[in-house]
């Protein structure tokens, strides 16, 4: 009686199917594929309609002259057909992936026995290139392999449906047997935070910059510091999404990585935007160790030496321009031992505590598989001399991603969200499925300290090292950088990565931006070869959408 109720009420529904699956065949209904669109509802990942070629090899009457048909409809070999239609091992036989409507019309019209098709359709991207390494690409069978089309596949891909053939147990067509129809259930469209028109233009000045400096790479994210959105994010040299280069992984894998958010580097001297950050809010909570940002003066000495370890700065201050400067002169001059005298002035304990505050050595959070969370050494193996080159942004391993996060928080009231590629789940009608909101993670710094730092940046921008980046008419503030690389512990002579670290207006910060160009030949420092290219970025996000000079305002 037990094994009775098991079997009638437990397993029936296992039973039920196992028996449906011996007296029918199926033949696949693929869901339709979500689209992707941009902020604007400009589809940047869509579908083209074709269809998939399939077979039964016991219910083919006539496989030579089947195998005749599908060869020349379909351009195929011959003998490469007629081996599947007589391959009687497996129950349901893929003839083609994915051929025009055209083509399978011509085949139904010989209403050949035991050869089917069903809709597969393909993903196409109509802007190519575009944002080739956050959209990412799908498999054969349209699920997604890397970027957002595999971070969402699951909203993406829907659910298949089939269509339930009765047929004898060989496989062969039970005459005047019924079809049961099972529907697909479409996936859903993500909509991004992504401008395209930004996107386009930010891969436009940045592949000009590739090219004149000859780098080996270019990038560039760039945000809404109010909620940490991301607008653009540019990763060159990149590849069509039409025309993926599956035969080559090496290659493929190399142009398809998102290193904006995988990737580390040093950050050099953009990250003394996170240490003078530090400083001001610990001068403001009345820490006595804090150096006073508006009226102390750091000594002129162009090194200093740090447990045996001498630091230098770039400049060698024979032009006098590096002699007794405030913070705000620190700042503009980017003068390294300044930024040593702070990190040692603050001590390990309240300077990692920042570091932690600004997430640096641990994941933004963003909607990206493949997230690296940088290098920082253990504060408790950490000697002097790493510990002071930490300050100048030396010592230390972030991802492009982070270091425009922390730049991010510091400059916009010390807000620190989790930055996001999605804002919106849909259905095809327009109908939300699902919104993801901004997330604040936490408080970095208070907005008096963001204030005063965004005024010493704009001080950068207006007559410091970033004067390249300066827009009559705008209040752009930022900060350059200029790191050497290191191969095998040691510093590779003539390779630098150069950056700027760019937002405007300084005083309510809409956009920033982070640009790197990576081993860059001849002129190499931040100031004259990744600044220029943020003022071109913002230049073009002015004119996209339509922002009036600030004087006007």
């Amino acid at each position: 009686m037990g094994r009775f109720f098991y079997i009638q009420l437990i397993w029936q529904d296992t039973l039920h199917y196992l028996a449906i699956d011996q007296w029918t065949r199926e033949i696949p209904v693929h869901a339709g594929r979500g689209l992707i669109l941009d902020t604007n509802g400009e589809t940047l990942a869509a579908n083209r309609a074709c269809f998939g070629i399939y077979a039964r090899a016991n219910a083919v009457q006539d496989a030579e002259g089947a195998a005749r048909l599908l060869s020349d409809a379909l351009g195929e070999s011959y003998d490469a057909v007629l081996a599947k239609l007589t391959d009687k091992s497996k129950s349901e036989i893929t003839i083609c992936r994915r051929t025009a409507k055209e083509t399978v019309e011509q085949i139904a019209r010989t209403e050949m026995r035991g050869v089917y098709y069903a809709r597969n359709d393909e993903r196409v991207y109509p802007y190519g290139a575009l944002a080739s390494q956050v959209i990412g690409f799908t498999a054969y069978d349209r699920s997604g392999t890397t970027g957002l089309e595999s971070y969402y596949n699951s909203y993406l891909a829907g659910q298949n449906g089939e269509i339930l053939f009765e047929t004898d147990l060989v496989g062969v067509d039970i005459e005047g047997a019924s079809a049961a129809y099972l529907p697909a259930s479409d996936g859903l469209n993500i909509k991004l935070t992504i401008d395209y028109r930004i996107q386009a233009y930010a891969e436009e000045v940045m592949g000009r910059a590739l090219e004149e400096t000859a780098s080996k790479a270019a990038r560039a994210v760039v945000l809404d510091p109010r909620d940490f959105s991301v607008l653009a994010m540019v990763n060159l040299p990149s590849y069509d999404l039409n025309d993926v280069p599956r035969d080559d992984m090496k290659t493929l894998n190399a142009l398809s990585r998102n290193a904006l958010v995988s990737d580390v580097y040093e950050p050099g001297s953009t990250f003394k935007v996170v240490t003078a950050a530090a400083d001001i809010e610990e001068f403001l909570r009345g820490n006595k160790r804090a150096l006073d940002p508006a009226t102390h003066v750091f000594p002129s000495a162009r090194t200093r030496t740090v447990d045996g370890t001498t630091i230098r700065c770039w400049s060698d201050h024979k032009d006098g321009k590096h002699a007794n400067e405030t913070l705000a002169e620190a700042l503009n001059n980017s003068c390294n031992p300044c930024f040593v005298d702070i990190a040692l002035a603050l001590g390990k304990e309240t300077f990692y505590d920042y570091l932690a505050r600004f997430r640096f050595g641990r994941a933004t959070g963003i909607d990206f598989s493949g997230e690296a969370i940088g290098m920082l050494l253990p504060e408790v193996t950490l000697r002097d001399c790493d510990f002071a080159r930490i300050g100048f942004g030396q010592s230390i391993a972030v991802t492009p991603l982070q270091l425009a996060c922390a730049a991010a928080s510091a400059v916009n009231g010390g807000y620190y969200y989790s930055p996001r590629l999605v804002s919106e789940i849909c259905s095809a009608d327009g109908s939300v499925h699902e919104t993801i909101e901004p997330a604040l993670v936490g408080r970095t710094v208070s907005e008096e300290a963001s204030s005063i730092l965004s005024s010493m940046l704009e001080g950068v921008v207006r007559e410091g090292s970033g004067k390249h980046a300066y827009i009559e008419g705008y209040r752009v503030a930022g900060k350059t950088g200029t790191a050497q690389k290191y191969e095998n512990g040691a510093i590779a002579q003539g390779k630098y990565v150069s950056s700027f670290m760019g937002y405007f207006p300084a005083n309510d910060p809409r956009y920033l931006a982070l640009v790197i160009l990576d081993e860059p030949q001849g002129s190499y420092y931040g100031s004259t070869v990744a600044a220029p290219c943020a003022k071109e970025i913002f230049e073009g996000i002015i004119r996209i959408m339509n922002i009036a000079p600030q004087e006007a305002l």
